[in-house]
């Protein structure tokens, strides 16, 4: 059975930062890409950001990229997305996905809120 629990989420002020990690199980990790996504309320979800299997490329929403970052340890099947200089804009449920054939696995989610 394929498990992503993501971790990490809260309450943050603007300018703060957080860490959010997502861990898998259940499938061969080292062999997907992963990616973060979010939604906000009323809003679709959307892409956040993008690393391939290996780690050695990444993409990003332009309205993250340069305040955010991800990574993984394929040797303890995680994947991470630092988040810095979080903007209010920035506040919405964070979900990672597994890129494998067919549909894919989502996790359940870690809210971020992002308010002074």
């Amino acid at each position: 059975q394929v498990q992503l629990v993501e971790s990490g989420g809260g309450l943050v002020q603007p300018g703060g930062s957080l860490r959010l990690s997502c861990a898998v199980s259940g499938l061969t990790f080292s062999n997907y890409a992963m990616s973060w996504h979010r939604q906000a309320p009323g809003k679709e979800r959307e892409l956040v950001a993008h690393i391939i299997n290996t780690g050695s490329k990444t993409n990003y929403a332009d309205s993250v990229k340069g305040r955010f970052a991800i990574s993984r340890d394929n040797a303890k099947d995680t994947v991470y997305l630092q988040m810095n200089n979080l903007k209010q804009e920035d506040t919405a449920v964070y979900y990672c996905y597994a890129r494998t054939p067919g549909p894919g696995y989502w996790g359940q989610g870690t809210q971020v809120t992002v308010s002074s």
